[in-house]
């Protein structure tokens, strides 16, 4: 039996070698309570801060407006609630798209419940944003805060962050960006107020977020405070994960230029031949503004989930729809806002170091089983 592919790096990247080593090593030197004075508890202390130095060198940002949480989405849901929370006295007016990860769109849910009001924007074809439309939004009185992905989790399509911060920024409205599909694989759009990010997602382990939030920016959490993480975050903090999430971070940053170029190469070779050889099919996203190493394909005539099950068997492991919605049986609410097929989605994401053999089996492998799936379902 051949091993499996894992094409799944949008959910999550395999453990970064050197990431693996920085754990390892922090296990046994940064188990101590960093707030604390004696010697254990200093060394962790510097642990935590050299890691918030460097990963804030791989952002863009100053070392102070880094905090570490527990996760991307806690990451996000802090610094969109947050920051609401901050300039309540500005307004309770949120923008957001209509194809931001489902964490951005439960956080302003909640603002909506406590009264609070949201504008969605729409997206096109591709899944870009209507930067004119997002342009208006975030000029309308009252507007405390605007949402926008680097990149969107599932179809990959790079939204225009740096123009819609130039908007925000004309309005003095803070742009919160998630990043969590870019990060650590591709330079952070300037201009951005508040931004989160996730270190599953570029090789680090699961378990540490980031949140990072521009001196200037208007911000109080909404949780209960303590004396951690400049009152942003409660709770003990991670310190070996944290420390493996910035081994990752730099890891991953010196090999981006030429390992995502290797990527977006593979990428576009399914791109340009799974609708050679399977009928039926649309690729969905942009085919050169998107992230490298992101693809998605429908088929019509087929289920999602039996899809996925079927290449599973055949020793593929990928995504379908949404990531956070998919064992829903739902239709991805992405691909609905797009206005594009829904059902027998396949989102293929690479991982550092997939291999060309890999994919070339995967194309091989594909038509047969979505043959397969449209015969049993009476689809000749």
């Amino acid at each position: 039996m051949s091993l499996v592919a894992y094409f799944d790096a949008a959910s999550s990247e395999p453990l970064h070698p050197q990431a693996r080593e920085a754990l390892l090593a922090a296990i046994d030197v940064g188990w101590a309570d960093p707030a604390r004075l004696y010697g254990q508890a200093r060394r962790a202390r510097l642990l935590l801060e050299q890691a918030r130095t460097e990963v804030a060198e791989a952002l863009g940002a100053r070392p102070d407006e880094v905090s570490f949480t527990s996760s991307g989405t806690q990451a996000v849901h802090l610094g969109v609630l947050g920051t609401l929370h901050g300039r309540r006295r500005v307004g309770r007016h949120l923008v957001t798209t209509a194809v931001e990860h489902s964490s951005v769109l439960h956080a302003g849910g909640v603002h909506e419940r406590d009264g609070g009001t949201v504008e969605t924007v729409g997206v096109d074809l591709t899944g870009r944003v209507d930067l004119d439309r997002f342009a208006e939004a975030v000029a309308r009185p009252g507007t405390a805060l605007a949402c926008l992905q680097t990149a969107n989790h599932e179809v990959g399509t790079l939204q225009p962050v740096a123009e819609a911060a130039a908007a925000c920024r004309a309005n003095g409205v803070p742009l919160l960006v998630d990043a969590a599909q870019t990060a650590g694989r591709m330079p952070v759009p300037s201009g951005w107020s508040v931004l989160a990010a996730s270190a599953h997602k570029w090789g680090g382990p699961a378990g540490v977020g980031v949140l990072v939030v521009r001196k200037g920016t208007r911000f109080r959490s909404f949780l209960p405070e303590d004396e951690r993480e400049r009152r942003r975050v409660p709770g003990f903090e991670n310190v070996p994960g944290i420390v493996a999430a910035a081994a990752a971070l730099r890891a991953m940053a010196a090999e981006a230029s030429q390992e995502q170029a290797r990527l977006a190469e593979l990428v576009g070779k399914i791109r340009e031949t799974v609708p050679k050889i399977v009928p039926d099919v649309e690729v969905i996203g942009d085919p050169d503004e998107r992230a490298p190493h992101i693809v998605t394909f429908s088929c019509l005539y087929v289920e999602g989930e039996a899809l996925l099950t079927e290449l599973d068997k055949a020793g593929f492991a990928v995504s379908s729809g949404s990531s956070c919605t998919a064992s829903t049986l739902r239709p991805s609410h992405v691909l609905e806002a797009m206005g594009v097929l829904t059902h027998g989605n396949v989102r293929v994401s690479l991982p550092r170091g997939a291999s060309a053999v890999e994919v070339d089996r995967f194309l091989a492998a594909l038509p047969e089983v979505v043959r397969r799936i449209r015969q049993d379902a009476g689809v000749a």
